[in-house]
């Protein structure tokens, strides 16, 4: 019986099997098909328009060497060539039906270069996180490629775990290229600290304990980073939305997307800087230095970091409306060590605090007075390392060294 002739068909998957000429047109006549997986061959020629070829979820044609969609020729990418021997391979027909689509309902964030999506595979359950690149923004190509380079390199429990790249066309034969990374269940800091109006009808919050926690995560990152890569990684956008918490509350750095890789060896910068990029980082994270045209360094990445630390533990980001003219977040936290320290200080963790039952015989004014005290030394670490002069401030490794004893004191170790 001819193949043809099996009209009555609803599923065929016959990627990776090496089928080259044009796609049969004869497959766009058969009506009850519901997905059609052609991936990974060396079909050529033209997509046919009619039938399965119509519904852009019902069939995948990603994989093959060139196609052409509504009459336009395209160049069929494979994965990401930074990824593709060391991380399993997923297709585009794969990730828009683990997202629905890429639907609002899977929209879970949305960064400087595209959006997230939350995702499920099917054949195990494994839900995920993919990162869309919006490839009409400016940057967005380089940004891919930037980050696919240092994710390839890197590995670390306080980084975001990669799980795979997709450098492909979708159904339409339009350029696509995301990134798919193990997923966060508590999302980003961003939405621990400054909740939006609807996540304020279900609160959260951290406590200083918690809070300790993640910014000694986010240090052992940066350390990792520096001091521990065969190539030293310079972040460049340290911020609470680029920080996600997993369902412990383990920190994660995510975006890799302006990292400056640099040679161990010698310290000169694999991928030269274009005068184009211009700041290097976000308003009101990014090194003050940056902004005078000097090269990006570890110690810039501190800069951001100790922004992060005070907006952490006062619950103000850098860009509040109450920071005018010449007062910032680090002159803010400055004025007010140390003897006002309980007036700067996020009231949410002096709430929780009065709230959690006592584990020990101590009073409650003992326990503030301790966490006046703490909060004292971490407020002198933001303020140290988000000092102007890059020479001026702290190190990851006496940031690390100086939170762990904060954290001893607190627990009363």
């Amino acid at each position: 019986m001819a193949f043809r002739q099996l009209k009555g068909i609803q599923e065929l998957d016959v990627s990776r099997n090496n089928l080259s000429r044009q796609i049969p047109r004869f497959l766009g006549e058969f009506r009850f098909f519901q997905y059609l997986n052609l991936s990974y061959n060396m079909f050529d020629g033209e997509v046919p328009n009619g039938g399965v070829f119509t519904n852009i979820s019902a069939f995948s044609i990603v994989g093959n060497t060139i196609l052409y969609g509504n009459r336009r020729s395209r160049q069929q990418v494979n994965l990401a060539s930074q990824l593709k021997n060391q991380y399993p391979q997923l297709s585009y027909g794969e990730l828009f039906q683990a997202t629905s689509g890429f639907s609002a309902a899977n929209l879970i964030g949305k960064g400087g270069h595209g959006y997230v999506y939350k995702g499920i595979l099917n054949s195990d359950e494994q839900i995920f996180a993919v990162k869309v690149l919006n490839l009409h923004e400016c940057g967005a190509h380089k940004s891919f490629v930037t980050e696919c380079e240092a994710l390839k390199n890197i590995h670390h429990r306080n980084l975001v775990k990669i799980i795979t790249a997709c450098s492909s066309i979708d159904f339409k034969g339009n350029d696509f290229k995301a990134l798919v990374f193990e997923f966060m269940e508590n999302r980003r800091l961003e939405n621990w600290l400054h909740p939006s109006l609807l996540e304020q009808h279900e609160p959260k919050n951290l406590n200083f304990v918690q809070r300790l926690n993640i910014a000694i995560d986010v240090a052992c990152a940066l350390d990792y980073l520096h001091h521990h890569c065969e190539m030293a990684f310079i972040h460049c956008d340290l911020k609470p939305s680029n920080i996600l918490l997993d369902g412990d509350l383990c920190a994660h750095i995510s975006d890799f997307g302006l990292a400056k890789i640099f040679s161990a060896t010698n310290g000169i910068s694999i991928h030269q800087q274009s005068s184009s990029i211009g700041i290097r980082g976000t308003i009101g994270y990014v090194a003050p230095e940056y902004g005078m045209g000097e090269e990006v360094s570890t110690q810039g990445d501190m800069y951001s970091y100790g922004v992060l630390l005070l907006e952490m533990f006062t619950g103000k980001g850098p860009t509040s409306n109450m920071f005018t003219g010449n007062v910032k977040l680090h002159s803010y936290v400055k004025m007010c060590l140390p003897e006002q320290v309980m007036q700067i200080v996020d009231p949410k963790i002096i709430l929780e605090m009065e709230e959690e039952p006592s584990r020990s015989m101590q009073s409650s004014t003992t326990n503030i007075s301790k966490l006046e005290a703490c909060l004292v030394l971490v407020f002198q670490i933001g303020v140290s390392c988000s000092a102007k002069m890059p020479s001026e401030r702290m190190s990851v490794k006496d940031v690390l060294k100086e939170l762990h004893k904060i954290r001893n004191v607190f627990l009363g170790g």
